[in-house]
């Protein structure tokens, strides 16, 4: 059965004053129609309940009334066009209420945007702002080179600014991981003003660096009281600088490790204070290498090739390498000089750097001076050529001086071996 106008028109003033107090309860609710969703962007307000219930209302209406215009009156015709009258004003007045309604950007002041929380990284983003977002390029979780991580640690960077090769430390990957996790200015810069307070150069830094990554997870207080422990024993500060430089891990070690290494060399082999500190000048890796090879050579000169502990002291204050020489080495050299060219223990004492010459030098020259019947190492006897000359003098001088031949003579008799 078909609705009169009147009886519609009474619906829809009650729906509309239902949607009213509905619409009032919403807004204590939600006080802001522009509320932000989304950090830069506002949602724009929503159509209230009052004039979607007023349109659907509208739209039934229209529905009802082409449906039953063909059986209803004239009179109520009319009623229905004054129900419409009354209806349309209304929407049109909802309509302006809505477009007056203040924006958010409008009236929320400056301190309002101070006041409001941040925004939760876990907020929704809609897809035109994710489209525009550029992230950066995600670093490899592992990788087997350092050059994948040049580009984003401006640690790496500054690094290979002063000439520490990456190459060398990424073989070690506990190295790799301790730059990685270092901050230039925070935990290296104030170790690379250090190292040049002590007199290393900026040249010389990158070579440094490349052989001792590790100084960078030293306390520099501990440092500093190294070095300071190093000057109480009255070295120098050029010889402080000249240790560090020959020898990169010596800042590494602690005072009693120092101590106890100084300690060793002047009791084992019984050097004055003055002589031990030439040494380990001269030598620094004495202070930071293992002290088995020491040990071992000891033996090997007192027990194998038969040298006096004097004769040891004038030897290795000389040559310090010797303390850390190839065995198999010293025993070969001492062998064919000794047995061979038939030269005393007390000579070889006075050239001990005879000791760090390669073999196959000494056996050439001496195989040569045989030849011409020139080789005759006794001292007292004419013509007498020294261990010294015979080793450490380059071939023109050699050759010119020592043998009276030239060196072309040399070169064919070296053809000949």
């Amino acid at each position: 059965m078909a609705l009169s106008a009147q009886q519609i028109l009474r619906w829809f003033n009650s729906v509309k004053l239902s949607s009213f107090i509905t619409a009032i309860q919403l807004r204590k609710h939600f006080p802001r129609p522009g509320k932000t969703l989304l950090h830069g962007f506002s949602a724009q307000p929503q159509m209230s309940s009052d004039n979607y219930f007023v349109q659907w209302g509208f739209k039934t209406y229209r529905t009802s009334s082409l449906w039953n215009s063909s059986q209803s009156t004239n009179s109520s015709r009319q009623e229905i066009g004054s129900a419409q009258g009354t209806l349309l004003p209304s929407m049109s007045e909802q309509t302006q209420k809505t477009e007056n309604i203040p924006s958010f950007d409008s009236e929320l002041s400056l301190e309002a945007l101070d006041d409001r929380p941040p925004v939760s990284p876990l907020q929704p983003v809609s897809e035109e702002e994710a489209v525009q977002i550029i992230a950066d390029p995600a670093l490899p979780p592992d990788s087997y080179t350092l050059r994948d991580y040049v580009d984003h640690s401006e640690t790496l960077q500054k690094l290979v600014l002063l000439g520490v090769d990456l190459s060398k430390i990424e073989k070690h990957p506990d190295a790799a991981n301790l730059l990685l996790r270092l901050d230039f200015e925070k935990d290296i810069k104030q170790i690379l003003m250090f190292l040049k307070d002590l007199g290393i150069e900026d040249n010389q830094l990158g070579t440094y660096l490349t052989k001792n990554y590790a100084i960078f997870s030293e306390d520099l207080e501990n440092l500093k009281t190294r070095v300071a422990y190093l000057q109480s024993k009255n070295f120098s500060k050029a010889h402080i600088a000249q240790m560090v430089r020959n020898a990169p891990f010596l800042l590494s070690f602690s005072v009693e490790r120092l101590d106890n290494r100084l300690g060793f060399f002047q009791k084992e082999l019984e050097l004055s204070v003055k002589k031990t500190r030439d040494l380990v000048v001269r030598l620094p890796r004495l202070l930071t290498g293992s002290l088995e090879p020491v040990k071992e050579n000891m033996k090997v000169y007192r027990l194998e090739l038969g040298f006096k502990r004097n004769e040891i002291q004038h030897m290795i204050t000389k040559v310090p390498k010797m303390l850390t020489a190839n065995k198999r080495k010293l025993t070969e050299t001492f062998d064919y000089v000794h047995n061979v060219m038939s030269i005393p223990h007390h000579l070889i004492v006075r050239f001990p750097q005879v000791f760090n010459t390669r073999l196959f030098k000494v056996k050439e020259r001496h195989l040569f001076l045989t030849y011409l019947g020139r080789a005759q190492y006794d001292p007292v006897k004419p013509n007498y050529i020294s261990l010294d000359k015979l080793v450490s003098v380059p071939d023109e001088i050699f050759c010119e001086e020592i043998a009276k031949a030239s060196v072309q003579d040399f070169e064919k008799f070296l053809k000949t071996l």
